[in-house]
């Protein structure tokens, strides 16, 4: 028989017991550490998902119809630089002076000079989809309608351009609702916009006889129209023009309403020397109801012609600049 001392008893049982103690303190460690990492794991996993939710949000986003140059929404983020005409004569504007691929490249070059870092410009052509005429012709309605070729034609330069296209309505004796609703299968499209001409809406009298207008109970319903297919097709913003160089050219102007799916700018048209159109634009500006600001320049008919620098130093600075 082996005698044990009793020195040697007291550290055996010494270090059972801290054998024991050692297993109690480490279950409850190991408990909190598996607890603790099912944290880690549960909250790693909630990240995932929302960056997973958020791609997938932005995926969805970037396949919406966009704008020429990306986005929804034309204003504050940009300015637009215009160009205005027809192709049937070079006197309706400079769009119509040579092809359109070659005014692009001229309207390229000038909006560039109207660029900030802080707003880049983009160019945009506003076609004369609708051309008021001085004879009756079809229905009498006194206008000329551009050809699907014409337009596709200004189309494809636009998209190549990367650039707007902005269908223009002069009238004439016909309704501007009704020569909208013929450009519907364009105005589907999202780099495709409106613009009223009211100055050639001259249902009483032969057009350029007498300067025309439009009351806002009729922008409204172009304005209503456009504004439905914007929201049914899941369109980008789209801009929306009317032009004016009369205090009453456009009736009862208080009345006219802002649109989600629209960026409704009111254009001062008119050509002259810098006093006049400088005037006309701060007139026209300091109405109590605001919507975008336009400003026209005419390459033949303005005295002086503004440079864009002195255009972006008009106050407010116009969201809309547009050439004749």
């Amino acid at each position: 028989m082996v005698t044990v001392q009793p020195g040697a008893v007291f550290w055996r049982r010494r270090a059972a017991a801290l054998a024991a103690l050692a297993l109690l303190v480490l279950i409850p460690l190991l408990v909190l550490l598996t607890a603790g990492g099912g944290e880690d794991d549960a909250a790693s996993g909630d990240r995932a998902s929302a960056a997973s939710e958020k791609e997938s949000e932005r995926k969805a986003e970037a396949e919406r119809p966009q704008l020429p140059r990306g986005g929804r929404s034309i204003f504050p983020e940009s300015r637009v630089v215009a160009f205005y005409g027809a192709p049937q004569d070079d006197e309706l504007g400079v769009l119509g002076i040579g092809s359109p691929d070659r005014a692009a490249k001229k309207l390229a070059t000038v909006t560039k000079r109207y660029s900030r870092k802080s707003r880049p410009a983009v160019p945009a052509m506003e076609l004369i989809a609708v051309v008021a005429a001085a004879h009756p012709g079809e229905g009498d309605r006194y206008n000329l309608r551009q050809s699907d070729a014409v337009i596709r034609r200004y189309l494809k330069a636009a998209r190549k351009a990367k650039a707007l296209l902005l269908l223009d309505i002069q009238p004439g004796h016909a309704d501007f609702l009704a020569e909208a609703m013929r450009l519907e299968k364009w105005l589907k499209e999202p780099d495709v916009g409106l613009a009223l001409d009211p100055e050639w809406a001259t249902p009483g009298a032969v057009p350029g006889t007498q300067i025309g207008s439009v009351d806002a109970k009729t922008v409204n319903a172009v304005s209503a129209w456009l504004d439905r297919i914007v929201q049914r097709d899941d369109l980008p913003q789209k801009l929306f023009v009317v032009h004016q160089f009369t205090d009453d050219m456009i009736s009862n102007r208080e009345r006219l309403k802002q649109r989600d799916g629209l960026e409704i700018t009111l254009n001062v048209d008119g050509f002259g020397d810098r006093p006049n159109k400088l005037a006309k634009y701060r007139e026209f500006t300091s109405h109590a109801v605001r919507f975008h600001d336009g400003f026209k320049l005419f390459y033949k008919e303005d005295t002086n012609l503004m440079t864009p620098g002195a255009v972006l130093d008009l106050r407010p600075p116009p969201d809309f600049v547009v050439y004749e």
